[in-house]
């Protein structure tokens, strides 16, 4: 069982804007169709519809926390590609919440909020397409994007660091237990890439130490990472299954 190079169908969670939009775009180049999921960021999910590549892309909006949403979206983009070959968990929050600074009401919406989102909602849309994956009887893959985080550590956004631990966790879990079925899970862990919700961040007084933590001086693009995701993603990368990929430009080592 193996997919193939191309005219793979992929649907990409969170691809509104950032790194979502250009692994939406990068599967495009290749001659993929992507279904564009958003959550609420209908017209912005539009603009990476319209900067796709060639034809038969379709969009798909939903609220992934939702369990009942999350199978909706699934249902919605299988129906519009005609089935799915290729999932990428990218959709997340991060939201800043240092345990010193944060009520405990605060604490518990956000810590909830970001297991919904990043790790259930992961869980949920793993399980929707790998049932469907198997029963099309063809293999499949499934990247999660994880996050250098889960082992640098995250203090002002601890919630964060926990739930993508945990996806790469769920990720390595999945690979045995989905290979026989010919499908391959694997993760990438990014450092620091620039997309535009850090850019005040990277234009501030900050931005000269965040850049520091890679010895070659910079922070990713977003499009370094989706060339990671689109490799695992390949018929190439089978072997890779079970792999967390680091991708930070040497800012965070590990063995």
């Amino acid at each position: 069982m193996s997919i193939p190079e191309s005219g793979r169908r992929v649907l990409v969670s969170g691809a509104s804007r950032g790194l979502g939009r250009a692994v939406a775009q990068a599967f495009a180049a290749g001659g993929d169709w992507v279904a564009v999921h958003f959550g609420t960021r209908a017209e912005e999910a539009r603009v990476t519809l319209d900067s796709l590549a060639g034809t038969g892309h379709t969009l798909v909006g939903g609220d992934l926390a939702d369990p009942a949403g999350a199978a909706a979206v699934v249902d919605a983009a299988a129906e519009a590609l005609g089935g799915i070959d290729v999932l990428v968990n990218n959709a997340a929050v991060n939201i800043r919440h240092p345990l010193a600074e944060t009520s405990y009401e605060e604490w518990v919406a956000v810590w909830q909020q970001h297991v919904a989102v990043n790790l259930l909602a992961t869980a949920n849309l793993s399980h929707l397409v790998a049932r469907r994956l198997i029963d099309q009887g063809s293999g499949g893959r499934i990247v999660n994007v994880g996050s250098r985080g889960a082992f640098r550590g995250e203090p002002d956004h601890p919630a964060y660091g926990a739930t993508k631990a945990a996806v790469h966790a769920l990720g390595q879990s999945l690979a045995v237990s989905l290979a026989p079925h010919g499908i391959a899970v694997a993760s990438v862990a990014p450092g620091f890439f620039a997309t535009e919700r850090v850019s005040a961040r990277l234009e501030g007084p900050e931005g000269a130490a965040i850049r520091a933590q890679s010895p070659f001086g910079r922070v990713a693009t977003a499009e370094e990472i989706a060339a990671a995701v689109l490799w695992l993603a390949s018929p190439a990368a089978e072997w890779s299954s079970g792999t967390i990929l680091d991708v930070n430009g040497a800012s965070y080592l590990r063995s």
